[in-house]
């Protein structure tokens, strides 16, 4: 549990960064930019709580006993 912890921390930022990334784009480049001021707060707090169950449910498949468990090299994810 605590080495999955410690992964899902250092992939927080990062899976964040993506979801806020997406956001921007999302509001600046379709109709929505008119109202930006109000939405980029809003984009902010909910990628703020969408990345971290997300980084909750990605930390495992990026332990090797994931993948041995079930006798595979990995995917995608893990490389």
């Amino acid at each position: 549990m605590w080495t999955r912890l410690q992964i899902a921390s250092m992939l927080f930022m990062m899976v964040q960064a993506v979801l806020f990334g997406i956001g921007m784009v999302a509001i600046l480049a379709t109709p929505l930019n008119q109202t930006a001021m109000t939405l980029i707060p809003w984009m902010i707090a909910i990628s703020f709580f969408v990345s971290a169950p997300l980084a909750w449910l990605i930390a495992p498949r990026l332990q090797m006993r994931y993948w041995r468990r079930r006798g595979t090299q990995g995917d995608s994810i893990s490389g």
